[in-house]
């Protein structure tokens, strides 16, 4: 996959793109990160790439010509690749989205400031306007990296195992179900017994029921438009998706020694 990120302050993701699960996709070479400084292409010595908004009002907004030069520099982008500009009112970031995104094989990334970008970038530019929640940060940068952490998940290779994102929260269009590890008791408090059963269909039907509890009370417009029987059934085969994934991946590291 490749991808670009255009904004007025590329250090910000410098360590960010050698961390992590993104540190790993880059290093890899499954995916191919460009940053790109807007500010190159100020409309005059000064770094100018803002100005005031016609028509009066608050905020200054940034101006045509920076984007427009940002977006052309990037060689690839003319070649079907998703323009998104991070903006408060953009469609809301969810699992679905972050999956066709990563299928789409080339992506750019504009991250706004001030009071947002002229609008005839976002017309004639940007194929997507994606907002990661109901509030508003003083650039795009941050939203840019949580984009970016959701799509590449979805990268085959880039978490070693495909399933690993097919299981999480959301993917199975349910919340996560509570997890543990050792002790089984530490200050008085117990795993679960059923986790220590080594009853697997038990263990699957428990992790279901703490998923749709979990679900209802937190975020019960998520279950508006399936079943029950739809919910368990794709929550399962996640499961045991990711279940079959993690045996066969044991299995290669025993005949590798």
């Amino acid at each position: 996959m490749r991808a670009a990120v255009a904004t007025l302050f590329p250090e910000i993701f410098e360590r960010f793109l050698a961390s992590g699960v993104v540190g790993r996709a880059v290093s890899s070479g499954l995916v191919e990160i460009e940053l790109v400084d807007i500010r190159r292409f100020a409309v005059d010595a000064r770094g100018s790439v803002d100005d005031y908004q016609f028509g009066g009002g608050a905020g200054m907004v940034m101006r045509p010509e920076p984007l427009f030069g940002a977006l052309r520099s990037i060689g690839w982008a003319g070649d079907g690749a998703r323009v998104v500009l991070m903006a408060p009112h953009g469609r809301l970031l969810d699992q679905p989205l972050a999956e066709e995104l990563a299928g789409c094989g080339r992506l750019v990334i504009f991250c706004g400031r001030y009071g947002g970008v002229d609008e005839r970038f976002a017309e004639a530019a940007v194929t997507d306007e994606i907002s990661v929640g109901g509030f508003v940060t003083s650039g795009g940068e941050v939203p840019a990296m949580l984009l970016l952490e959701a799509v590449l998940r979805w990268v085959p290779g880039v978490l070693g195992r495909l399933e690993s994102a097919m299981s999480d929260s959301f993917a199975t269009g349910l919340l996560d179900y509570p997890r543990y590890t050792r002790p089984a008791e530490f200050e008085g408090m117990r795993v679960p017994d059923v986790l220590l059963s080594g009853d697997h269909a038990q263990i699957e039907e428990w992790r279901f029921r703490q998923a749709l509890e979990r679900t209802r009370s937190r975020r019960p417009d998520l279950l508006e438009s399936r079943s029950l029987d739809e919910l368990r059934a794709s929550f399962l085969e996640a499961l045991r998706r990711a279940a079959r994934s993690k045996e066969r991946e044991n299995g290669r590291d025993s005949e590798g020694g």
